[in-house]
């Protein structure tokens, strides 16, 4: 008996000595800080011991996080926490002012998650008439071909790191980009991806300028591109 009391008080002494959180990696994180990952999963006064933090991601009861599908808790050493981040991927937003919250939807259209936060670098998507999304539901567009070219523009934008601070459509499904003091004339969905790899070689020419490019009319016959400087609304 006092054999195993004594092996017990030694693994005791081992845990609460050697186990003390000095190093914090983190990985996978984009629309959260470092930082903030940090103060997510070392939230109470017992965090300071790196077994009790990766007992606790393993065991106790998780509270969700905006945005946030996974963290992934793994110690490298008994003194180096490691917290893998899967983040949920959204790729545009639109806002829904009967709830007044931002719905959040990824690559396949589906609402993702409902917020009031606005996060940086995903671009708000005006002109779709969408009233009421339901979470985890594709958005409620009527008009496949319309969300098609919502999905194909977000996604181009944001592989060809041009993404606006909004995209609207209008009426007749036209789009239009917006980025701070400039205005790009995309047209309709004709050549869409091929007109938005052509921003990132022009936009920063127009850095500090206060216009209007169109683009609207470029095919691969018509490869005009014109820029008029203009007040814009």
């Amino acid at each position: 008996m006092l054999a195993v009391l004594f092996i017990l008080f030694a693994a005791f002494l081992i845990i609460w000595n050697v186990f003390t959180v000095k190093n914090v990696v983190v990985e996978g994180n984009e629309l959260y800080s470092t930082k903030q990952i940090q103060e997510l999963a070392l939230d109470d006064k017992y965090s300071w011991n790196s077994l009790y933090v990766l007992f606790k991601s393993k065991f106790a009861k998780k509270e969700a996080i905006p945005f946030v599908d996974l963290m992934e808790i793994s110690l490298d050493n008994p003194h180096t926490v490691h917290i893998k981040v899967y983040e949920k991927g959204s790729i545009g937003y639109i806002y829904i002012s009967s709830t007044d919250q931002n719905a959040y939807f990824d690559k396949d259209g589906f609402v993702i998650e409902t917020s009031g936060e606005l996060i940086d670098g995903i671009p708000r998507i005006d002109g779709l008439g969408c009233d009421k999304v339901v979470l985890y539901e594709k958005l409620p567009i009527e008009n496949d071909d319309i969300l098609k070219e919502v999905l194909v523009c977000t996604q181009a934008l944001k592989k060809y790191e041009v993404v606006p601070n909004t995209i609207t459509f209008d009426s007749s499904n036209n789009i239009t980009l917006r980025y701070d003091t400039i205005k790009v004339l995309l047209g309709d969905g004709t050549n869409l991806t091929e007109k938005i790899m052509r921003l990132p070689v022009i936009l920063p020419d127009l850095e500090g300028k206060t216009g209007t490019l169109h683009v609207e009319d470029w095919s691969t016959d018509n490869k005009n591109i014109i820029f008029r400087e203009e007040n814009i609304d």
